[in-house]
């Protein structure tokens, strides 16, 4: 792993709609831990360009992001925020140029002042896109990275595929959450030999077993949600939207009928979400806790029996990595890189998913409890400074390339 380098660093702007702001603190928090770690090197200075979407009318959660500063410096990284018009699930056709026409003016200017060898999308739709466009016409190395959603979603719809696929072939470099992802990258037609893994990080600091003992209690007294010590506790990190399939774990309740159920997250499918638990009549088991403050999560985990997680599909979901470090076995569905994170059943364990499938890994998991600080170990490989080499590394390949 190369180390940070004396000579004057080298500059990076990187174009993300996934980032955290003000007003959605939890936001993309995945892609600024990995952009502090590389800045926090010293070879590579890192200006972030988070374009902000707002409606003709900004009303509801877009008043909030309208009032947003434009320009601010957030953990040592210089972050801009540029605005596009957005015309709310209807507008996707258009968001990656609506953004490129947005950006450029600025990224110019950036590069005016302080010379930028990279350009950098976090997200394959619309950043992808948009960053190629903009690389184009600056005429500079481009990376953009693949996280999941971005391809088996979008993927699915013609026009982002075609505007994928083409910022694909503009690309230098581009990386890649997990292995199972790579393949499906690359049988959507994208060159293998342009695609990097680079897997997430952790913040192992915060990320480890804790004790056990008073950490529903304490739970409880913060949530205001009923834990009992030795009664099943799962929880379900993720967005609440009908990929993610909390609707299977709620649907599992009926047979663990002990069990309690934490939601953590937020989204637009917590309506359905309520009345499916209200209508199964496990309401008084399921704990809706939103978004929460991240020093709360490792809490969480370490307070559960299982993260319960039955998506539809995933690069490689942080939520995993950061069960599998607080000591928690993960029940997941086998899609994306699943199968490189749970390798045995120390780890957890790979469902159909439905909710029988939830339920008889839930009861084979609580009849051979794990040690927590052996599960642990399933989750030693990240860290963010491996992540933050890894992703110097790479941009100074491309930027050498260039030169």
């Amino acid at each position: 792993m190369s180390e940070p380098m004396a000579d004057a660093p080298k500059h990076v702007v990187s174009i993300s709609t996934l980032f955290p702001n003000a007003a959605n603190p939890r936001f993309g928090t995945f892609v600024a831990r990995s952009l502090e770690a590389l800045a926090k090197r010293g070879d590579w200075r890192v200006s972030v360009v988070n374009p902000l979407g707002i409606p003709p009318i900004a009303l509801g959660r877009y008043r909030a992001l309208a009032k947003l500063p434009e320009h601010s410096i957030e953990n040592g990284i210089e972050v801009h925020r540029p605005r596009f018009t957005l015309i709310p699930k209807m507008g996707a056709r258009r968001n990656a140029s609506a953004i490129a026409k947005a950006a450029l003016p600025l990224i110019k200017r950036i590069h005016e002042r302080d010379p930028v060898h990279v350009i950098d999308a976090q997200f394959f739709f619309p950043d992808g896109p948009a960053a190629a466009w903009i690389a184009e016409q600056m005429q500079l190395p481009l990376s953009i990275k693949a996280r999941g959603a971005d391809i088996s979603y979008w993927c699915s719809r013609d026009f982002a595929r075609e505007q994928i696929l083409e910022a694909a072939e503009r690309a230098d470099g581009i990386l890649s959450v997990s292995e199972a992802l790579r393949e499906d990258m690359v049988a959507l037609g994208m060159k293998r030999s342009k695609i990097r893994l680079h897997y997430t990080g952790l913040d192992r600091d915060r990320f480890r077993p804790l004790d056990h003992t008073g950490l529903r209690a304490k739970l409880a007294q913060e949530l205001g949600f009923n834990l009992p010590e030795k009664l099943p506790l799962l929880s379900c990190v993720g967005a609440l939207v009908e990929r993610k399939g909390q609707d299977i774990a709620i649907g599992a309740l009926p047979s663990l009928p002990e069990a309690r159920l934490m939601l953590i997250g937020k989204g637009e499918d917590e309506r359905h979400l309520r009345s499916l638990a209200s209508d199964l009549g496990v309401a008084d088991r399921v704990h809706f806790a939103g978004s929460i403050d991240h020093d709360l999560l490792p809490i969480v985990l370490s307070a559960s029996d299982a993260m319960v997680l039955p998506t539809r599909s995933e690069g490689l979901a942080n939520a995993w990595v950061e069960a599998l470090a607080c000591g928690t076995r993960v029940i997941t569905c086998d899609v994306g890189g699943a199968r490189e994170i749970i390798t045995s059943d120390v780890a957890g364990y790979l469902i159909e998913r439905t909710p029988e499938g939830v339920v008889d890994a839930v009861q084979s998991l609580m009849a051979k409890p794990a040690d927590r600080q052996q599960v642990a170990t399933m989750a030693e490989r990240f860290n963010w400074t491996t992540n933050g080499a890894q992703l110097a590394e790479h941009y100074a390949k491309l930027a050498g390339a260039k030169a």
